[in-house]
Order: C-alpha cells, then sequence, then structure tokens
C-alpha cells in the first residue's frame, strides 16, 4: 500500500470521475485504489453501482460513506466465516460512518441532499464535498492502520 499520497491530488482524482459519469461511491473506491496503490479489482467498482443515491434511489446510506466501507473491508475484511478480523474493520468503518455524520450532520442521503432536485448541478456540487471528504477520511484511516501494522 502506498501511504506518502497527496490529499489534494486524490481529492482531485475523486472530483474528476465522478464529475465524468461514476457515482459517489464508484469515485470513492475508484480514487482510493488509483492514489494508494491497492489492488481492488474492478468488479468492485461494478459491485458498488447500485449503491448511489442512497441505495438504488431509496435515500438511505450515503454512497460515499458505503464506498469508503468497501475500501476499509477490501483491506480489513474478512472471507472466512468467524475470523474475527471483522472487528476491526467494524470499528474502522464505524470511525468513518462517525467523522462523516460529525462533518455533515447526517449519513442519510435523503437527509443529505433534502431540497435539492437529484440532478441539479447544485445537488452535485453538495455530492462532491461528501465525496472529497470521504476520499480523505478513509485514506487517512487506511495509511494510519497500515502504519500502525508496519510499526
Amino acid at each position: 500500500m502506498r501511504t506518502d499520497i497527496d490529499m489534494e491530488k486524490l481529492q482531485e482524482e475523486a472530483v474528476d470521475v465522478f464529475t465524468s459519469g461514476f457515482t459517489c461511491s464508484e469515485s470513492v473506491i475508484h480514487a482510493i485504489r488509483k492514489a494508494l496503490e491497492l489492488d481492488i479489482p474492478d468488479c468492485a467498482i461494478a459491485m458498488s453501482s447500485g449503491i448511489p443515491w442512497g441505495f438504488g434511489g431509496a435515500g438511505c446510506i450515503c454512497g460515499a460513506v458505503a464506498g469508503g466501507a468497501m475500501c476499509i473491508g477490501f483491506v480489513y475484511g474478512r472471507t472466512t466465516p468467524g475470523d474475527p478480523r471483522n472487528l476491526r474493520c467494524f470499528e474502522l468503518t464505524n470511525e468513518l460512518h462517525d467523522r462523516f455524520k460529525e462533518n455533515f450532520g447526517a449519513v442519510c442521503c435523503r437527509i443529505l441532499t433534502k431540497g435539492f432536485e437529484k440532478m441539479s448541478p447544485e445537488r452535485k456540487a453538495h455530492c462532491i464535498e461528501m465525496v472529497k471528504f470521504a476520499v480523505v477520511t478513509v485514506a487517512e484511516i487506511l495509511i494510519r492502520e497500515h502504519n500502525k501494522d508496519m510499526a
């Protein structure tokens, strides 16, 4: 994992792909994968395609948060039933949730975007701020934990 990243460039990458056609969740995963040089497969981005607008438009969890949780899960998740790695993954994902909620007041897409028309430029600009925050927060968490593991 690459840990010496430029957070501004990370945000720029996420915004570039977000404004070019990726959604919030896809943008976070793409930017984290590229900046940290993680071996996240393309199928992970595809798996996140149903998440935006609060799970396919249902208005639940913010896609930027969900995409971030997927990145944390890629590094710290488990693939074997009963593996206790999920406890660390839960802790780190909860940290992402709490930091996002503290900054934006909610993690629910319908609350975060209340008053914005779904496809409006104003909503897109508002969501860009959440994508930027999520991608930096995820990078900070992953880099911090990687450095702990290497110590």
